[in-house]
């Protein structure tokens, strides 16, 4: 016979044990909201750039990239908020937390606002302003000028609004300098540049997606063939500025080198799909796109230690 009271510390355990997976799910569905995979990419650049402007210290390194993902990401839960209709449509976004129902679309709002708040903060005092000021008009860039007012306007969102993504670098610099030079402002517009060929070759696989909801991306409003045409503009636009560090002296021969082989096969990648516009070859400038950009960052750091 059972002593008193394990009745009631079973019913007392049969919660505990449901518990768990639900609050993992939710803690999983916030973290969601904040874009880890786009932050890991946005946080290379920041800390790339933070040792190509001095030696920075383990500590300032973290502080610097903790306000950064708390900036980015409230970024992104807002931008979840702002596209839950559209995204309940596409199959590739239907599962994310506010358009599945796991986030009630007031919370997720709140929660980015909270974040961008909290980056402000923690980046002024343990920083400094002019590192939180970037940080924070690029959330003001991705909120207002890109996802609500040119992403459903006009197939040139992603230049004009990419801007806000090209800021880390800014932000990198100024937490260890405590100002912008021309080397950081090239940085800016080396991630600028990028943008549009690396997001381009991605919609090109999501068009009938996009079209379906009504989001003029270059596919959708232009077509695929003027689309890889742009890729292949930008992919030697891209080039030309990844040069310029060099030239205005500010890297040696390690990043030169590599600068260019990084460069000649983003090009080449960007002919290959102009000139077989198979979805085969968007795919793989695609991810060519992400180790590229990764790895032009790293050789930054290589040429301004070795």
């Amino acid at each position: 016979m059972p002593p008193a009271g394990a009745g009631a510390e079973r019913a007392l355990e049969v919660p505990r044990v449901g518990l768990a997976p639900r609050t993992r799910q939710l803690l999983s569905d916030y973290v969601e909201l904040t874009k880890p995979k786009v932050q890991s990419l946005l946080l290379l650049t920041t800390i790339a750039t933070m040792y190509v402007a001095g030696d920075p210290s383990p500590g300032l390194v973290a502080l610097t990239c903790l306000g950064g993902y708390l900036s980015a990401g409230g970024a992104g839960a807002v931008n979840h908020w702002f596209d839950r209709d559209i995204d309940k449509q596409m199959s590739r976004t239907a599962s994310r937390p506010i358009p599945a129902g796991r986030i009630a679309p007031r919370s997720g709002l709140l929660f980015g606002c909270v974040l961008a708040c909290l980056s402000l903060l923690e980046l002024s005092l343990t920083v400094n302003p002019l590192a939180a000021a970037l940080s924070f008009s690029g959330f003001l860039g991705y909120v207002f000028v890109y996802t609500i007012w040119l992403k459903r306007r006009t197939p040139q969102n992603i230049v004009i609004g990419g801007a806000a993504g090209a800021v880390p670098p800014l932000v990198g610099w100024a937490a260890v300098t405590g100002s912008v030079s021309g080397t950081a402002v090239i940085l800016f517009f080396i991630v600028f540049f990028w943008t549009p060929p690396h997001f381009w070759a991605l919609s090109l696989l999501m068009k009938e997606e996009y079209g379906k909801v009504g989001v003029p991306m270059l596919p959708v409003v232009r077509g695929e063939a003027e689309t890889r045409r742009q890729i292949l503009l930008y992919s030697v636009l891209l080039y030309a500025v990844t040069q310029l560090p060099f030239c205005a002296g500010g890297f040696g021969l390690i990043y030169l080198a590599c600068s260019l082989a990084l460069g000649l096969g983003f090009i080449a990648g960007a002919v290959r799909l102009y000139r077989r516009a198979d979805r085969r070859s968007a795919l793989r400038l695609y991810l060519y796109s992400l180790a590229y950009l990764a790895a032009l960052f790293c050789a930054m750091v290589a040429d301004a230690h070795l």
